[in-house]
Order: C-alpha cells, then sequence, then structure tokens
C-alpha cells in the first residue's frame, strides 16, 4: 500500500510543478495547493503503522496509528486552504487592476 501511495505523490508532486512553472497566475496557485496535499500525504505515509504496545494503555500488542501526524496534517490543511483562499483573492485583485493574470504580462517591463 506504501508503494501505491509513494507513486501517487509522486505524480501529484509531478502535476505540481508543471503548474507552477507555467505562466498563468492561477496555475502557479494551484501548484501550490497541489504540492502541499503531495507533502501532506507523504508525511502521513511516512508516519505509517507502529508496531509494540499501544502508548498510555493496557492494551495486548498489536500495530497502532500515531495521532500526533494525523494532527498536525490537519492543522497543515487549514493552513494551506486558508493560506490558498488569501492568494486566489489576490490574483483575482490584481486581476481587477492590472487586466491580466498572465506573470509575463506583470512584470512591469515590455523588454529585458
Amino acid at each position: 500500500m506504501e508503494t501505491l501511495m509513494i507513486l501517487l505523490i509522486g505524480v501529484l508532486i509531478a502535476v505540481a510543478t508543471y503548474l507552477i512553472l507555467s505562466k498563468n497566475l492561477i496555475r502557479v496557485i494551484l501548484g501550490t495547493a497541489v504540492l502541499s496535499h503531495a507533502v501532506h500525504l507523504l508525511i502521513l505515509t511516512i508516519a505509517g503503522v507502529k508496531k509494540g504496545n499501544v502508548p498510555l494503555l493496557k492494551e495486548a500488542e498489536a500495530p497502532y496509528t500515531d495521532a500526533l501526524p494525523q494532527a498536525l496534517i490537519l492543522t497543515a490543511i487549514v493552513i494551506s486552504f486558508a493560506v490558498t483562499a488569501f492568494v486566489l483573492v489576490l490574483a483575482y485583485r490584481t486581476y481587477q487592476s492590472n487586466g491580466t493574470d498572465d506573470l509575463e504580462g506583470l512584470r512591469g517591463q515590455e523588454n529585458e
């Protein structure tokens, strides 16, 4: 199962890299959102299933899932959603004021 998740994470990182390298501002923003979700999946996959006794309980020895990476990823998802929403509003405002979302057109200089 971990191999399938690693392949999925690789595909997501490849898609995110493609989107980030484009000239369209919305694609760059979506690329950073996809990249952040790929990193969340990577952290969750690396955390994996632990072996040994369950912490703080007198249960029998069995595999368990550590709750700390899941809590950290949940927090990171909320933060990345808020940052993505904020950057989308900034992109909309930039489009309103400049009339374009092309990154080459937003540089301010015609020829360098």
